[in-house]
């Protein structure tokens, strides 16, 4: 009999903690070591970090940048527990620590655990891939609840960098966040976001390839958290005894080519 893979969930008071709880309290494949809450938080099924570190084969971090990092080096030290990290926000010194401590551990880290986005990533790829920059321009337009603290979503910034990558430029070259006042014409190639936050809209993405004569939109919509936690909890399966690395959805999905 193959043992249960003991998970345990930062952030566990969030929202997602408290959606993916349940669900993996549900699952004989796992067995819930305890949720890790803010520093000095108390509460049934509360347990240390540092216990959490020293028994759990997973932990999925649903925190913050600054956290899920400060997470990620913290297990690195200790050679392990894995670790999932649906945590969005970050600066770039938190995902070079991220890098660092992949060195020593696998950590799969995804800013949406959706099936379908991680198809629409791939599509937008493929699409910006096969439309020129001089003749097509890139709008991304996400909405979401209006208790999100982080602009563009996570989920906005895969869909830039799956549309940057597919265009062969570098996303931080020709994105732009934001328009205000007398801004000139957009540039070729430029790749815009918008964003909306507003009552409890759980997740709204839509990527547009705009030509002079025509639009081409791809998107999804979210109706349910428990979605996310659903892809979570195939990650937590996936990433599990896994070697040393980054690793994405798209892995888990087997949608990236030449991974084992």
């Amino acid at each position: 009999m193959i043992s249960p893979i003991k998970v345990a969930v930062a952030g566990a008071n969030g929202r997602m903690g408290r959606t993916i709880l349940p669900l993996l309290a549900a699952d004989p494949a796992f067995a819930v070591i305890g949720g890790i809450g803010r520093p000095g938080s108390v509460g049934e099924g509360l347990i240390d970090r540092a216990a959490a570190i020293a028994a759990a084969d997973v932990i999925l971090d649903f925190t913050t940048g600054n956290a899920a990092a400060e997470l990620a080096g913290l297990c690195a030290s200790a050679g392990g527990p894995a670790l999932v990290i649906g945590a969005t926000g970050f600066e770039p010194d938190e995902i070079q620590r991220i890098a660092a401590a992949a060195r020593t551990i696998p950590i799969l880290r995804s800013g949406n655990f959706a099936i379908g986005v991680n198809i629409l990533v791939g599509l937008v790829a493929q699409a910006a891939r096969a439309l020129p920059a001089h003749g097509w321009d890139i709008e991304i337009l996400e909405a979401h609840h209006n208790r999100k603290i982080d602009a563009p979503s996570g989920t906005a910034l895969m869909l830039g960098e799956a549309a940057a990558e597919g265009r062969g430029v570098s996303l931080a070259s020709v994105e732009r966040r934001g328009r205000d006042g007398v801004t000139g014409e957009r540039p070729p190639g430029e790749i815009g976001f918008a964003v909306l936050r507003a009552g409890g809209i759980v997740g709204e993405h839509s990527v547009l390839f705009a030509a002079a004569e025509e639009v081409v939109t791809l998107s999804h919509s979210a109706f349910d958290r428990g979605m996310f936690a659903r892809g979570a909890l195939a990650a937590a399966r996936w990433i599990a005894g896994r070697a040393p690395g980054e690793y994405g959805m798209r892995d888990v999905l087997g949608l990236t080519a030449g991974r084992e």
